[in-house]
């Protein structure tokens, strides 16, 4: 209904409403919300009406964020909320507030619960008294469930609970079980881990393998050596490149996700709902049924595969893309590489190479060659930030047992500025209108805080010009501790904007770019799964389709944008409730940490056998990055938290 709602800012055709969104319709024109101009076009009344997202503050007053709008957030008093909550998407009347000067409304219309479930537990007394607590905020949920029923579940069942109606929709587990986490993560944000039978039927019925004969259409690239690039444990494989070194052309094939995902089609509503595939450390939550995503569209080696390709021939004086095309192809990938056995081969390592291995060495080395140079001209308008990224490993029984820092080598380089060139071309081509990944710089009041945070643990950064750019890349180059430069890109890359889609282009601040977009990764996004419809569109000459396409692609932006957030943020809390079981069986040892977050509620990310565990501290007055030793005290498992206290140090010189 969101999408709906998005729409109805800039106008929607009344033969344009969906069915089930006539009564919606009508309750707003009953209640003068929406107007209608030309005679068929609904459009909110926007000198009257907002759309926005609420903020809601631990006074319990509220404030929207108005879309569209960069105007001051519009304060709304707890008792004009009218049952909206934190996240929650709304409409809001404008109003006159006594109390304040600040422009104010009140909640009319609730757009989108940012929470359409809650995850609760039964708890027990000892004088077996049963509740039922939302783990989130400890507040006890009225279900609509018999004392009796809940009495005959154990102590500490997850339940899945729909909010409007307070109905137990599914029973996790419990939360003693590791196992129950990824349930948790998922719930939270409402998300599946399982197709309908409607979707997995459709993608059964393309197969497992293509005949390009029949294909006649298609440009045959077969015979070419290509091949992919990816972490040791992926499974969906939607890059492969290749480098015809007698022509300096890159060959960027990604697979045709397209051509079995039709719009309107039941795959392709479930992966716009889903917009992203999510990833875990044991599994992935797929955007696509499995029979697409690792098989009949995945690059798999020595398969016939349907590709999108852009052919790029590369000026090796300027390092730029002289002269490119987007071809409708047939491949066949020659090897699939981890990262690992890439960067032996870069480093001269050829201990293991085979006769296939050869043949891709013999273009795949002076790629390596040429990327180092294009990355050092993208990094002179670009920043390159050092990744906190931590990879989990599992056991058996979904507990942790070990971290890693996932850095990156010369193979993540050498295959992620092959990427770039791509996605700057698919920018190019697709002109004005279309979907884009922008990026825009930070506001004044960001980058103050910054520089305020920075000056706080002695970092000025000195001779730069005034502006943002040349700022940002002289703070990085003010650091000399090996082990801060990751802790300080965070504090940069917070001061940023975050990167959005949209169907304006406006440039990518952190890239450096002035045109950029998403093409390489359709499998798992579905704002490339959009580009390729759009540029196929184009190279057909087909105006008709790409007005189609086009015609919601404003409100689709917004949504994939919110989706990748959802996203992202069920990935975090699924890390948070691993490391807060570590943590579980720990309590009372002691561990080096980092100081990341000097507020009101301090925060040591621990950096020791295990890394990136955060540890909450009691308030006290604490320097930023101040390395310190903490105890771990407690832990809430509901709410993933860890608790600890900084354990004061000997200073050895006055024994």
């Amino acid at each position: 209904m969101d999408e709906l709602f998005l729409n109805l800012l800039k106008g929607v055709r009344e033969k344009d409403i969906p069915r089930k969104d006539v009564s919606v319709i009508s309750e707003l024109k009953k209640n003068n919300i929406i107007k209608i101009k030309n005679k068929d076009i609904y459009v909110i009344d926007s000198a009257k009406y907002k759309i926005g997202t609420l903020d809601v503050s631990r006074n319990g007053i509220g404030f929207l964020s108005v879309i569209g709008e960069k105007s001051k957030d519009l304060l709304i008093e707890s008792y004009d909320l009218n049952g909206a909550s934190r996240g929650d998407m709304v409409i809001a009347k404008r109003v006159y507030n006594k109390k304040s000067s600040r422009p104010a409304a009140k909640v009319v219309f609730i757009v989108k619960r940012a929470y359409e479930y809650s995850v609760c537990l039964v708890q027990k007394d000892e004088k077996h008294r049963v509740s039922v607590i939302n783990m989130k905020t400890g507040v006890p949920v009225e279900v609509t469930a018999t004392t009796k029923s809940l009495k005959q579940l154990p102590n500490n069942t997850v339940l899945k609970v729909k909010n409007d109606a307070f109905i137990i929709e599914e029973v996790l587990g419990v939360l003693d079980d590791p196992m129950v986490d990824e349930k948790i993560s998922l719930a939270l944000f409402n998300k599946n881990d399982t197709f309908s039978t409607e979707c997995e039927t459709q993608a059964l019925s393309y197969g497992k393998s293509i005949d390009k004969s029949m294909y006649p259409n298609r440009v045959d690239l077969t015979n070419l050596d290509f091949c992919t690039i990816d972490p040791v444990d992926a499974k969906d494989f939607d890059d492969a490149i290749y480098l015809d070194t007698t022509s300096n052309t890159l060959y960027v094939a990604i697979a045709d996700v397209s051509e079995y995902v039709t719009p309107y089609s039941p795959i392709d509503k479930e992966a716009k709902n889903r917009g992203f595939s999510i990833y875990f450390p044991h599994r992935a939550i797929p955007m696509l049924p499995r029979n697409l995503s690792e098989n009949i569209c995945s690059l798999k080696p020595n398969e016939d595969r349907l590709s999108f390709v852009f052919k790029m021939e590369l000026d090796l004086n300027s390092l730029e893309v002289k002269r490119y095309e987007l071809l409708n192809c047939v491949i066949n990938s020659k090897k699939r590489y981890n990262y690992d056995q890439v960067d032996r081969f870069l480093e001269n390592d050829f201990s293991s190479c085979d006769e296939v291995d050869k043949k891709i060495l013999l273009w795949m080395l002076p790629l390596f060659e040429l990327t180092k140079k294009i990355k050092a001209k993208r990094l002179e308008n670009g920043f390159d930030f050092h990744s906190d990224e931590i990879r989990m490993i599992l056991d058996e029984n979904n507990n942790l047992v070990a971290t890693k820092a996932e850095i990156q080598t010369n193979s993540h380089a050498l295959i992620e500025d092959c990427m770039l060139l791509a996605n700057k071309c698919s920018a190019n081509m697709v002109g004005s209108n279309g979907i884009f990944r922008v990026h825009e710089a930070p506001d004044s009041e960001d980058i103050d805080e910054l520089l305020d945070n920075l000056a706080s643990i002695g970092i000025t950064p000195n001779g730069y010009h005034h502006d943002v750019k040349s700022m940002i890349k002289a703070i990085q180059q003010s650091v000399t501790q090996e082990e801060l430069k990751v802790h300080v890109d965070k504090l940069i890359i917070r001061a940023q904007q975050q990167a959005r889609y949209s169907n304006k282009n406006v440039g990518h601040f952190g890239l450096g770019f002035e045109e950029y977009s998403h093409f390489t990764s359709p499998i798992r996004r579905y704002s490339d799964l959009t580009l390729h419809r759009l540029l196929k569109a184009k190279i057909a000459h087909d105006e008709k389709l790409k007005r189609y396409l086009l015609e919601n692609i404003e409100s689709l932006c917004m949504k994939i944008s919110t989706l990748e957030r959802e996203a992202q943020k069920v990935e975090w809390d699924f890390q948070d409730r691993k490391l807060a079981r570590w943590a579980m069986q720990n309590i009372g040892n002691r561990f080096n940490a980092i100081i990341t977050d000097t507020e009101k509620n301090p925060i040591a990310i621990i950096n020791d056998t295990i890394i990136g565990a955060r540890v909450f501290l009691r308030p006290q007055i604490l320097n930023m990055f101040t390395s310190v030793v903490v105890e771990i005290i407690d832990v809430n498992l509901a709410n993933a938290k860890i608790f600890g206290e900084i354990v004061p140090q000997i200073n050895e010189n006055s024994v």
